[in-house]
């Protein structure tokens, strides 16, 4: 699987899109945007913004001008191919569509949408995009918590877009399972819920087309080994799983300078630096690989 997976990404031709508009099945259009939004998030080297998808008969394609390279899905045979750059000029199938939406999904990759930068979401969170509007949510399930309470991350920019962007989140309810808090009269997850969630997100060079964004999410997490160091205090019982339902929403609003904010934390798509603030003093945290 990941071996073909690796195939469609390293595999590489350059081909000549002829023709004229062209007409497809709304099952081609729809896998090929799936496609080509989890290419994005994945390879971001590679196809580095994300770009919108044309027709040429019978191409299905993104033209990515920062590396010179061509993405798309030939609707004759539903097959999909990795053009032009640096790889040479000789057309080359890699594999069926289907078979790759297949391995998508059996990856756990099948949430990519062009919004938000979902390669590190954990396996179960559902995303879906309307316009500037992203909903994520869990379906019926609970599933692990994740190591970032950004649900919708900005993608890594090659150049400066001159955009910075102050994200507000705001959680609407909250409700757990697993724990009784006896006579406490107070929940001590939730103090976990409003530090963690609850928060202001300053992103410097953010894409225009995601300025705007409003996230909402509906979704269930298991944090049952968050909430070990609970167990044997008084007046608190966990009855693994412990979950939490929580409703959030987030709102992108356009700033001047994100360091002129009260953001709680600041992040450079272009640089990969972030910094956090400290009564009103951001302090540098490096870089994210570091």
């Amino acid at each position: 699987m990941k071996k073909s997976i690796k195939q469609f990404i390293l595999s590489a031709c350059t081909v000549t899109l002829m023709g004229g508009a062209h007409s497809v099945s709304a099952d081609i259009n729809s896998d090929t945007e799936t496609l080509l939004n989890w290419a994005e998030n994945t390879y971001p080297e590679l196809f580095p913004r994300h770009q919108a998808t044309q027709s040429l008969d019978p191409w299905l394609y993104r033209f990515y001008p920062e590396t010179g390279i061509y993405a798309g899905v030939n609707v004759g045979d539903n097959g999909a191919y990795v053009l032009g750059g640096p790889y040479g000029s000789n057309p080359t199938r890699v594999a069926g569509l289907a078979e790759l939406i297949a391995q998508i999904i059996e990856s756990g990759g099948n949430s990519s949408i062009p919004g938000c930068n979902t390669s590190s979401a954990p396996p179960g969170l559902l995303y879906t995009q309307s316009g500037n509007v992203v909903n994520i949510s869990t379906g019926a399930s609970c599933v692990a918590l994740p190591t970032t309470n950004n649900l919708c991350a900005t993608p890594q920019e090659p150049t400066a877009t001159g955009i910075s962007v102050l994200t507000t989140s705001t959680v609407n309810s909250s409700s757990f399972g697993g724990i009784s808090t006896g006579s406490l009269g107070f929940n001590p997850l939730q103090s976990f819920v409003a530090n963690g969630f609850a928060n202001k997100h300053c992103t410097v060079h953010v894409p225009a087309d995601t300025a705007n964004l409003i996230i909402n999410s509906n979704v269930c997490f298991d944090i049952t080994e968050q909430s070990s160091g609970f167990v044997g205090i008084p007046e608190i019982t966990i009855t693994p799983p412990v979950t939490m339902n929580l409703n959030t929403t987030s709102t992108n609003v356009i700033v001047p300078d994100c360091f002129d904010t009260d953001a709680d934390t600041i992040y450079n798509t272009v640089t990969d630096e972030s910094w956090i603030n400290e009564e009103g003093v951001f302090i540098p945290l490096g870089t994210s690989g570091s």
